[in-house]
């Protein structure tokens, strides 16, 4: 599962900056053949390697031939000049490693996550520093539970909105977002933007109900009793 991520996540990365589609099928497909005849030769698990894919972009490779001759030169020097590299400090390869991911490190995109998602910008940084300091799969790994974390909390606890009417229209919006949109007198429109299941059904019942809590000094004081309407367009229908 990690080498698999790992590999669709530099897929997506270059596809990103390429600009052209990733198809997840054939990456497993193609992952899993090579696996399957690689177990047969003893072979490690094959995976996409981000740090020499960037050097291979950077490099200015452009199509799979690349790969073809790469692995040539690998496997001619693993054979004959091995014994060349054997002084070679790990801080001259970790240099040209460096050199060549560098200029992938999007700082735009993250103050972009940063606005739009703080649990996406966790995730993110968990994938960089988990990367830094200890490796790829690790960081990896990292945003993956992070992310089965933020899906797990979005199923059980689903965002609720209470929707106002907006000004001379028939459109109602959540009212934290739009504040001149007017609740509508006697009744509470509650919208929530999830399916609804048996893990979250109690966590949507006590919020509903601590609205109607909330609201039943200013009910008893101003008007009739508040009729509860759901708006359940988001609902997933199965």
């Amino acid at each position: 599962m990690v080498a698999l991520t790992e590999a669709i996540a530099i897929g997506r990365t270059f596809a990103a900056m390429k600009d052209y589609q990733l198809d997840g099928n054939k990456e497993m497909l193609a992952l899993g053949t090579m696996n399957v005849v690689g177990s047969m030769t003893s072979c490690y698990v094959a995976t996409g390697s981000f740090s020499r894919s960037a050097v291979n972009y950077m490099a200015g490779c452009r199509t799979a031939v690349s790969n073809i001759i790469m692995a040539i030169v690998v496997f001619l020097t693993l054979k004959f000049i091995t014994p060349l590299f054997k002084y070679t400090p790990n801080a001259i390869l970790a240099a040209i490693i460096i050199s060549a991911v560098i200029n992938l490190i999007d700082f735009d995109a993250v103050c972009l996550i940063w606005k739009i998602d703080k649990f996406d910008f966790v995730a993110c940084m968990g994938a960089f520093f988990g990367v830094v300091f200890v490796s790829v799969e690790i960081g990896l790994l990292i945003a993956v539970s992070i992310s089965f974390a933020k899906i797990l909390l979005q199923v059980t606890r689903p965002r609720t909105a209470i929707l106002g009417n907006l000004p001379r229209s028939t459109v109602y919006r959540n009212i934290l977002q739009y504040p001149e949109a007017a609740k509508v007198p006697g009744v509470l429109i509650v919208r929530v933007d999830s399916a609804i299941y048996f893990s979250n059904s109690n966590y949507i019942k006590e919020r509903i109900l601590r609205w109607l809590i909330d609201e039943d000094d200013l009910v008893n004081e101003s008007g009739p009793n508040k009729n509860p309407v759901f708006n359940s367009g988001d609902v997933t229908r199965y």
